[in-house]
Formats: C-alpha cells, structure tokens, sequence
C-alpha cells in the first residue's frame, strides 16, 4: 500500500487511533475539570483520583462480588459520585467564597491522601482488567486494524461529552445551573434548591472522571497512580480550551489527543510536552483559552 506523508497507512492511522483514544479521556476528565471549575469555581485537583477510583470500583466490583463491565459502567460513577458528594458537602462547601488557592490546596491534600491510601493497600503494580467478552477483537479495515473496545470508547466519550454540553447548553436544567453560579440569591428566591444544585453539579463532574476510569481500566493496569499521571495534561488541555468553557474542554481534549499522535508519527521525541507547547502558545496569544471568555 502507498505511503502516505512519508510513513505505511498503518502507522500514520494507528497512531491517529491512539491519539483520538486518548484524545477521549481528556475530553471526559477535562469536561468534569470544567463543570466543577466553570459553576463552581473550584480547581478539582482531586480529579486524577476520582479517575482512578472510578477504575477500582469497577476491579474491585468484578473481583470480590462477580459485577460486570456494563454494570461497573454504571455503578462506578455512582459510586465516585457519592463519594464526591460527601466530600462537597463537608469541606468544599466551606471555600467557595474563598480564593481558588484555598480549593486547589484541598483536592490537592484529599488526591495525596486517597492515592497514598491506595498504594499502601495495593501498591503501584497495575491490576489487569479484561474487556467484555462482546468487545473484544476487532475488524480490518484495510489500512488499519481497528479493536472494537477502542472503537468503543471513541463513541462512548462522544455520546458522554455531547450530551453533557447539551444538556448545559440547550436545556433549562443547564438554564438552571448557568443562572446559579451568576446570582445564586435571585435563583434561590424562585424556589429554586441552590445548594443541591451545587452538589449535584460536582457529584456529576466527579461522575464523568470515574466513568473514564472504568472505560480506561481494561486498556491501561488499574493501577493507584493512573490518575496522578494523567492529571497534568489535562489540566493543560482544560487552560487551551479556556478554563469553564464546557465546548472548549471537549474539543481541545479531542485535538490535543490527535495532535499528540501526529507529534508521535513525525517527531516522537516531542510527543510528551506537544501539549505543553501548545499550552504556552495559547496563553501568550490569547491567556483566557481558544474558547474561554476574555475578562
């Protein structure tokens, strides 16, 4: 088969593929790092953590009491969600009238503490965990083999994320939150359950952070320190899109995923700071993100 650019079809389109992969889970944990910042105004640093917590609820859920992947799809965010829930509850509640430092230094120490916790139980070797059995193989397109869990989890991120912006965007729950995090005293005057609101808008972006653990476990070892090594890019994909920009965080999380597979084909020395570069770029021509809102 002809070359293209120089390099054999499969390559140019497999690293494509890797790249739109994990293109997909920054888009996931970058959207949860914007709901939570963008209507909270809270920099979730325990983000990573949740991500990773996402994926032992779904091992430990399979190995100790038989519960599937399709279940652990569903149970794992819920679950992380709760956990959230608590944590907004007791303690982030308290700082949201306080400096975006003092939020970042919380989720920061909680992210050391859940982390530490789980390294001291399972240590820093991954734990395997297998795709569903109708995931599994793949098809042969031609010029590329493509596995249908990866496929998967292309159109599942893509389901997540789009829906989630719509449901912001273009619905009067999303009206709902928008409004409260602009004057939460004229919301609450209608009647409306401000507080709860808030709660449920961080259970939520917790939820999406698990939900791309567990769509992450069968590819990557369910391993404590997962989180941690992905925290970084993301948040330098979420100041691309402009920090809050609901849109901003999907689409740049899908470019930047690409972008970093392209880097890998044509100069794999730069493919682990492309994003950073980018990041530089971004702030020195337009510092509010490609999609964020100029002060």
């Amino acid at each position: 088969m002809a070359e293209l650019l120089g390099f054999p079809p499969q390559v140019l389109f497999g690293q494509l593929l890797i790249g739109l992969i994990n293109g997909s889970f920054y888009a996931l944990l970058s959207l949860g790092l914007a709901i939570i910042f963008g209507l909270l105004n809270i920099i979730n640093f325990a983000h990573g953590a949740q991500y990773m917590l996402g994926a032992f609820v779904a091992w430990l859920g399979l190995k100790f009491l038989g519960v599937n992947y399709w279940v652990s799809l569903i149970l794992a965010p819920l679950v992380v969600a709760a956990i959230g829930i608590a944590i907004e509850k007791t303690m982030l509640r308290r700082l949201y009238k306080e400096d975006h430092l003092y939020g970042l230094l919380l989720t920061f120490g909680l992210a050391l503490i859940i982390e530490g916790s789980f390294i001291h139980f399972f240590g820093v070797s991954g734990q395997p965990f297998s795709a569903p059995e109708l995931l599994q193989g793949g098809n042969n397109l031609g010029f590329m083999f493509l596995p249908t869990y990866r496929a998967w989890i292309i159109v599942a991120s893509l389901i997540i994320c789009f829906g989630t912006w719509y449901m912001i965007e273009r619905t009067k729950l999303g009206a709902y939150l928008r409004a409260g995090t602009e004057n939460p005293q004229l919301l609450q005057a209608f009647g409306i359950n401000v507080p709860l609101l808030i709660t449920l808008t961080y259970g939520y972006g917790v939820a999406l952070a698990a939900f791309a653990g567990v769509l992450a476990a069968p590819i990557y070892s369910v391993s404590p320190v997962m989180g941690s090594n992905l925290l970084i890019v993301v948040f330098a994909v979420v100041v691309i899109g402009g920090m809050g920009s609901i849109f901003g965080a999907i689409v740049t999380g899908l470019l930047m995923g690409l972008i970093e597979g392209l880097t890998k084909v044509f100069y794999p020395e730069a493919s682990t700071t492309v994003i950073f570069l980018v990041m530089i770029i971004v702030l020195l021509i337009r510092p509010a993100g490609l999609f964020g809102k100029e002060a």
